[in-house]
């Protein structure tokens, strides 16, 4: 290779003693950011290391001392996490041996081998570069021929079936350009061919490092924006091909490089913990080491030293370390480490932590802030601007409400099979989510409830935990997977699923009732007590019964009636039809009736909510539509939309949705939710509109499916200022409900368009002690909430009282209750029927507690200490 240009001889006579020292500094600090790769011979495994970021994950690995890429595949790489290039004048000097797998004896087919460099992404963060940059490649393509950015210029050209080859790279600036050299030699040194780009732009020398190996067509890679206006990944990343190299010795050097040693991530990626009536339970998420014998410690602070409270071996299949330790301090901040030892590469012992701290319990905090989201696609990976602000906000509690992840993130698809590649697929996704996310993580306490694109469903209608079939459905021969998806169950296998369960919900307080439903696939709804609030953790999916069986006439595809005949306010309430499923109902009764543990509020949290909101221009029978619509211009309304009929909302079953809404009335609990892609709060209706509890609906934190709320008619008893989409309505199943806000999708005006017009966002519920206060906010992806005048969505915040969940709105109340005190749970009984109407810890001196119907009724008063005394025979009286 010839040499790069060197500096003049004058310029070098002429160093004075000063810029001596200097340049032993500099010298000093670039050999500081050289780099080498580390793989030892006796390590065998999936995971690269803390220093790389596979793509995917599951078709590299380490073996005998090299990285391989055993899965052919369009731009299969590699990108070293913890070097960078300077946008700075300088130089860069990159080397690799290489060499075709073994086994491989078939023609090298299209694709090539070799380098990517100044590798952006297209949100500015090196994690977004790491997991959807693109930069410039250099190397070999499957035919032999060298290039550099443009595989299209004719080149010298190599046997690319030799063993033990050796690219080099060298780049330095000529003028305001700069030149590049890319050579190969054999594996005596002797160089085999070689090319040089001069003049290359100074653009492409900034950014990530990474190996290629990709099968397929060799195209110039452009540079960011990657992304389309349709929001999709530009790159060819199909499975199948020819090239399957392996890569070892890689060396990076020279004075462009700059070193982040802090960007490496693993082998302990995040660790997710709840604490719930002095029960820490926590889940540890780790690479995929698969050393044997690995074990893992939790560790708490003492004085200056650390105490190991818990140590446990990582589950092989998730890769999770799970803790339980009842009788947790929660009167104090407790600092804690996770401690993992191993052998590194070089054969010494290695430690690695990661840290955080177990917040007291806030009981007695007079106001709980919680945070909620959902959806989480990776269009703005890594979602910065929701994590600064929710570290402004500082909520107590997280809730992530489902689709933690998608099957589209990261790119390359989804793989469905065998279990280990399918686990390793998930994984590289979830570890994706808590590269976002995991800082909040190590200090907040966190829930995240899977959703159907957690479990690879589009929907899902999990019917107790079947097996999904698609036998004897007639449209199986022409798309089996939707047929699967409607059949009811799950698609993956119980193993995964349960793979996945556990890495999500395995940190939740411990399961009300843990039998497992059919095939074995677990649960884990349960009570999450926390700052004197009850939560009840619900998965509204699991039992939910399939339409497409219950409901043939309707001939429903995706949860969308395809007969036009077919009319779901009358034909829709089917006899059967679950939604929570027996087991939950039970739950749910004994929760709402107890208020022990000095707890003041409840919510339920489940992963979407109880109502259909949202329309689309008729026939309205598809969501596919959705991506496509045109986004309004602020202000603007579309006069032709309907109501929707989605039975994958949980609008449906009618029947079903009701009951579950009276059981949660009779806490008088509010309801969080996502999944729809809409930020909105709205009460329900059950047998009359406003007698039901509020709903908040979170705005996906990164979406492709924009859904909408444009009813044809403004809403009855809309306030006068609201907006005309506000106000009563019955959704296309019939429910009632009133909507009092929501954050349409339009065109924002805030860049970038493609991720901020689908109106993302966050949801921040206060709730206040003294008060009973509840203040729900959604608030837009991009407003910094600490600047002063930083607004939420229009329409919020809505504060309501507790006594709105069900009782304000209740036709009958009974006579004014005085004397009381916050000690004093208030329950009151129907006397005819002997059912608990509601439950509640009194909220001042007097109260006056609605019914539903009119009657006599026992008022029950529970002090926390000493009897309980009963006032009979209270009559319901008919609201004003």
């Amino acid at each position: 290779m010839r040499r790069l240009p060197a500096a003049s001889k004058r310029e070098c006579h002429t160093v004075s003693r000063r810029r001596f020292v200097a340049g032993a500094i500099a010298a000093a600090s670039a050999h500081a950011q050289e780099f080498r790769s580390e793989w030892s011979s006796t390590i065998s495994r999936p995971w690269l290391g803390p220093d790389y970021w596979a793509n995917p994950l599951q078709d590299w690995r380490l073996r005998n001392g090299r990285l391989e890429c055993f899965v052919a595949g369009g731009d299969r790489h590699v990108i070293l996490l913890t070097r960078e290039l300077s946008p700075q004048a300088g130089e860069l000097q990159m080397s690799v041996r290489f060499g075709r797998l073994e086994e491989d004896q078939s023609p090298l087919g299209q694709g090539f081998v070799g380098f990517r460099f100044g590798i952006r992404g297209q949100f500015g963060d090196y994690r977004d570069t790491a997991v959807h940059g693109i930069g410039v490649n250099a190397g070999v393509t499957g035919d032999g021929m060298l290039f550099i950015a443009d595989p299209e210029t004719q080149g010298p050209r190599i046997n690319l079936n030799q063993q033990n080859l050796t690219l080099r790279l060298q780049a330095a600036p000529e003028g305001e350009a700069y030149r590049i050299a890319l050579e190969v030699a054999d594996e005596h040194g002797a160089v085999l061919a070689s090319v040089i780009r001069n003049p290359a732009p100074r653009e492409w020398l900034h950014g990530g490092l990474g190996l290629v190996c990709s099968s397929g067509q060799v195209v110039r890679t452009p540079h960011p924006p990657f992304i389309t206006p349709s929001g999709q990944d530009r790159r060819d990343s199909r499975r199948g091909g020819t090239l399957r190299f392996w890569f070892r010795d890689w060396t990076v050097s020279g004075s462009k490089l700059v070193a982040y040693p802090e960007r490496a991530y693993g082998p302990i990626l995040f660790a997710l913990h709840t604490l719930s009536r002095r029960v820490l339970k926590m889940t540890a998420q780790l690479a995929p080491l698969d050393d044997p014998g690995l074990e893992v410690h939790l560790q708490i602070r003492q004085g200056n030293s650390w105490r190991t409270v818990s140590r446990a071996q990582p589950d092989p299949l998730s890769r999770t370390v799970h803790y339980r330790i009842a009788s947790w301090d929660d009167s104090r901040d407790i600092p804690y480490r996770l401690l993992l030892r191993r052998k590194d590469e070089e054969g010494a012992t290695a430690e690695h932590t990661l840290t955080g701290t177990i917040r007291k319990d806030p009981r007695n905090k007079d106001r709980i802030t919680v945070a909620a989201l959902t959806c989480c696609n990776d269009l703005g990976f890594p979602h910065s601007e929701i994590t600064r602000a929710l570290k402004h906000h500082n909520p107590d509690i997280l809730f992530f409400t489902g689709d933690q992840i998608y099957e589209r993130v990261g790119g390359y698809g989804n793989q469905l099979e065998p279990i280990e590649q399918a686990t390793l697929d998930y994984l590289r996704k979830w570890y994706i989510f808590g590269w976002a996310f995991g800082d909040l993580f190590r200090d907040i306490p966190v829930v995240t409830l899977p959703d159907d694109h957690d479990v690879y469903h589009g929907n899902i209608w999990g019917a107790g935990g079947k097996k999904a079939s698609a036998e004897g459905d007639p449209e199986a021969s022409t798309n089996r997977v939707q047929a699967l998806q409607d059949s009811g169950g799950f698609k993956m296998p119980a193993l995964w699923v349960n793979m996945v369960q556990r890495t999500q919900t395995s940190h939740l307080p411990d399961p009300y009732d843990p039998t497992p439903v059919e095939q074995g696939i677990t649960v884990y709804y349960t009570e999450l007590v926390y700052g004197g609030v009850s939560f009840a953790l619900i998965e509204d999916r699991k039992w939910k019964s399939a339409p497409r069986g219950l409901i043939p006439a309707a001939a429903i595809r995706n949860g969308w009636a395809q007969n036009p005949r077919y009319e779901p306010v009358r034909d829709g309430d089917v006899k059967g039809a679950e939604l929570l499923g027996k087991r939950q109902m039970e739950f749910l009764e004994r929760w709402a009736a107890d208020w022990s543990h000095q707890v003041w509020m409840k919510a339920v949290v489940s992963q979407t909510i109880w109502t259909n909101l949202c329309t689309l221009p008729p026939p309205a029978n598809t969501d596919a539509v959705t991506p496509r619509l045109p986004l309004l211009a602020p202000g603007a309304y579309p006069e032709n939309e309907v109501h929707t009929a989605d039975h994958d909302s949980n609008g449906w079953p009618q029947t079903a949705r009701n009951e579950a809404l009276r059981v949660v009335r009779k806490a008088l609990a509010f309801h969080i939710g996502g999944d729809q892609h809409l930020g909105s709060t709205v009460q329900y209706g059950i047998d009359q509109f406003n007698d039901g509890p509020y709903v908040i609906c979170t705005p996906a934190i990164s979406n492709f499916f924009p859904r909408r709320w444009y009813p044809p008619k403004p809403g009855r008893n809309r306030p006068a200022q609201a907006p005309r989409y506000c106000g009563e309505y019955f959704d296309g199943f019939g429910n009632r409900m009133t909507v009092h806000a929501v954050a349409n999708p339009q065109r924002y005006g805030v860049e970038p368009a493609i991720v901020n017009d689908r109106a993302p966002g966050y949801g921040i519920i206060e709730l206040e002690r003294s008060t009973r206060k509840i203040t729900f906010t959604n608030w837009p992806r991009w407003v910094d909430p600490s600047r002063p005048g930083a607004k939420p969505y229009p329409g919020w915040p809505i504060t309501i009282h507790q006594l709105d969940n069900g009782s304000n709105g209740a036709p009958y109340h009974l006579p004014p209750l005085v004397g009381l005190s916050a000690e004093v749970v208030v329950q009151v009984v129907e006397e005819a029927t002997k059912e608990i109407v509601c439950t509640v810890r009194a909220s001042s001196a007097e109260m006056v507690l609605g019914v539903p119907r009119e009657g006599a009724y026992t008022v029950r008063l529970i002090p926390d200490k000493g009897p309980i005394r009963e006032l009979r025979g209270q009559l319901a009286r008919k609201r004003a």
